[in-house]
């Protein structure tokens, strides 16, 4: 349902939803956990209670847009084809980057008690700054169908969509990894007194930059590719840099945790650079060629 109501440019309703749930979450927590003293099980009805909340409340937002949220149907076959040829290749692309994000966490692991610590404090806040880059994600996904295929067709805008995505990004990008970068840098003791935690963190602290850096860009790269419908494309480059990601993890697992991290630094910029060739590249979605064929397909479908 949020994708939906982004779908539709409207960005307040998830908005709001999310707000809210947070609220409710924090609060159940509080009075059923602390006051209460439920455990668990009082952690559990706050959580189910807050998206249950979110879901209303997306609900809501679809049907003040016109339409009936609450209208279930069973979708034909070939409704489920044309689904599962979205679906499939994004859980490819998602499924890769969590499995890479496990491997490395499980080559830390086997390097000792103080390796794993320094990289799960890395690798958490590697977590929230991350996240900063998926709204460039969302809004070439808002934006970029009507630009690419819509009745106001205009490649020329949809390149000047993602240039100032991508100026966005490298500027997030240079921000969020300088600040992610200083925090275990320059206050370390915040998540650990140990010497040696500390010693191990300050090792990957340029690669943490290096693959934090480019991720803002990446994301605009990928959200276009998946507004252009490129599905099979992203599918397959995020496999091969999921595979070349692991054979490389297998080949620096002997130089400790920074080896660790300059595959991930390998596989982002693996990422960055195959989205940026694909775009650039005569077959691209934002090519005026390629847009031709897509009329062709659609008027042969007709």
């Amino acid at each position: 349902m949020g994708t939906d109501c982004l779908g539709m440019k409207d960005s307040l309703g998830p908005l709001k939803a999310l707000v809210v749930a947070s609220s409710v979450n924090a609060i159940g927590h509080v009075v059923l956990c602390n006051m209460l003293h439920y455990g668990i099980t009082g952690a559990a009805w706050a959580t189910m209670t807050s998206q249950l909340i979110a879901a209303y409340m997306m609900i809501d937002a679809l049907n003040k847009k016109g339409y009936s949220a609450f209208s279930i149907s069973i979708p034909s076959p070939k409704e489920f084809l044309q689904i599962f040829a979205i679906a499939a290749p994004v859980f490819v692309t998602m499924f890769s980057k969590v499995a890479f994000y496990s491997l490395i966490t499980y080559f830390a692991t086997a390097m000792g008690t103080n390796t794993v610590a320094a990289h799960q404090v890395m690798i958490q806040m590697y977590g929230m700054c991350v996240v900063w880059g998926e709204p460039l994600s969302q809004t070439a996904q808002s934006f970029m169908p009507e630009l690419l295929y819509g009745v106001n067709q205009s490649l020329e805008k949809a390149r000047m969509l993602l240039k100032s995505l991508m100026v966005i990004g490298a500027i997030l990008g240079l921000a969020i990894a300088t600040i992610g970068m200083s925090v275990p840098w320059l206050l370390p003791k915040l998540f650990t007194p140990d010497l040696n935690v500390i010693q191990e963190m300050h090792k990957v602290l340029i690669l943490f930059f290096l693959s934090l850096a480019v991720t803002p860009c990446t994301h605009s790269l990928e959200g276009t590719l998946l507004a252009g419908r490129d599905l099979t494309f992203i599918s397959l480059s995020m496999s091969g840099c999921f595979s070349l990601g692991a054979l490389l993890l297998l080949l620096v697992k002997g130089y400790g945790l920074p080896g660790c991290w300059f595959a991930l630094v390998g596989f982002q910029w693996g990422r960055f650079f195959l989205a940026l060739r694909r775009l650039l590249s005569p077959s691209g979605v934002l090519q005026s060629k390629n847009m031709i064929n897509y009329k062709l397909e659609k008027l042969k479908a007709t």
